[in-house]
């Protein structure tokens, strides 16, 4: 294996062993900028020693292993070595003269635990909503601070920046590296539910840039829901957004044409639909069901997503049964989003007239101002009704206020299309 094989190769296992090796660090040396950096250098050691060495039998063993030790100087050097970390560093010392399952000792202690902690400590409440997506991108994604700006279309400077304050905020704020018990659970838990479904959506409709989807945000943030819900497996609520996130997943290979263009719900090939992830999905749900959520906000809309997924044909969704569920929603988490969405479903139900009249509700809504999926829902179901000029308007409204390019030329196109028939239906 040339030197450059063995660079990609370290790359790799460092990628997927990253969040593994800061948590069980953090939980050392409680500082979460510090764990990073011990990390860091442990991958510096790796591409230093492994091209020579060859690669070890268990490369994160190997990576813990080095990581923790330099914790441990790092802590004599500062003076902060409890009891506890002298312990661990003779334990250490025994370790490296015996054989590779001590080592795989080493890397499992607690690894659960730890993960959680990490990601309780990246979505923490004192930080910003961007700021938490930022880290928990970087810390448990493994995402360098490049693929999150180019993830996020903004500079890597401003993302670098985030992550920065971020960490020295936690430290500040002496943000305890532990899982929220009691009352303070369930606000803690729905801050990291959000951050993971914030990641997801932008890869599922990217807000701006030229291209309509993003799948890597995706399975980035499926893979951190699935690893939530082995974590916290009797939280419904997780497992209702694992659900929403695998079934809307399911449909990204028939969300884009040939050329990047977008292709709407009613339009897709339900064929190239992965049914594997409509399955799981499926799974997920009836999981978070059975734990009691069935009317919890992710796993009603994750019943929402099952309704599409189940049906064979885009005649044969069950409307009424999804402008129910978009109903129960808005009870228990009102916004003028999820209502425009009942307008959808309302239409789909009850003729374009039923749905209008709800849209005609929100256009007073100052949050909905800049929002422009409103003046594209108006505009199609006034194309069905015939009201053309007034649905070219609509769209040409939606198309000055979107930020992504698809979708731009696509609200465009079905403005122009407006003198032509009626619209192409939402998606």
């Amino acid at each position: 294996m040339t030197a450059p094989d063995v660079h990609r190769a370290i790359h790799a296992v460092f990628r997927i062993e990253s969040a593994r090796l800061i948590a069980g660090l953090a939980r050392m040396v409680r500082d979460v900028g510090l764990a990073e950096e011990l990390a860091q250098d442990a991958l510096v050691t790796a591409l230093e020693r492994w091209p020579e060495s060859g690669i070890p039998d268990n490369p994160g063993a190997w990576l813990m292993a080095t990581a923790k030790r330099r914790a441990i100087d790092e802590l004599r050097r500062n003076k902060r070595l409890e009891r506890k970390h002298e312990e661990l560093g003779h334990e250490l010392e025994a370790q490296q003269a015996q054989a590779a399952p001590d080592l795989d000792a080493a890397l499992d202690d607690d690894v659960g635990d730890d993960l959680l902690r990490l990601v309780f400590t990246a979505c923490h409440p004192v930080l910003s909503t961007e700021a938490q997506v930022a880290l928990t991108l970087r810390l448990l994604g493994g995402l360098t601070t490049e693929e999150i700006a180019r993830a996020f279309l903004v500079p890597e400077p401003t993302v670098a920046q985030r992550i920065v304050r971020a960490k020295r905020t936690l430290a500040e704020a002496r943000v305890p590296f532990e899982v929220p018990r009691g009352d303070e659970l369930a606000p803690r838990l729905a801050s990291v539910l959000q951050v993971i479904y914030l990641v997801f959506n932008e890869g599922y409709s990217a807000t701006a840039g030229d291209d309509w989807m993003r799948p890597a945000l995706c399975e980035d943030a499926l893979r951190l829901g699935r690893i939530l819900a082995e974590l916290v497996p009797n939280e419904p609520e997780v497992h209702g957004l694992v659900a929403l996130m695998e079934i809307q997943a399911s449909r990204s290979r028939a969300r884009v044409g040939p050329s990047g263009e977008p292709i709407l719900l009613l339009e897709q090939n339900r064929a190239l639909w992965d049914h594997l992830l409509i399955r799981r999905g499926l799974t997920a749900l009836e999981r978070a069901e059975a734990l009691g959520g069935a009317l919890g906000p992710y796993a009603l809309q994750a019943a929402i997503a099952a309704c599409h997924a189940r049906a064979r044909a885009a005649d044969e969704t069950d409307w009424a049964r999804i402008a129910a569920l978009y109903g129960a929603l808005v009870r228990i988490a009102p916004s003028p989003v999820v209502e425009l969405n009942r307008a959808v479903a309302l239409s789909m139900a009850r003729g374009p007239a039923a749905g209008l009249a709800v849209v005609d509700t929100l256009m007073s809504e100052r949050s909905l101002a800049s929002y422009h999926l409103l003046p594209s829902v108006r505009g199609d179901l006034l194309a069905k009704l015939g009201r053309l000029d007034e649905a070219r308007a609509e769209f040409e409204r939606a198309a000055s206020l979107t930020r992504n390019a698809r979708e731009r030329a696509l609200l465009l196109e079905r403005a122009a299309g407006c003198a032509r028939g009626p619209a192409t239906p939402p998606r």
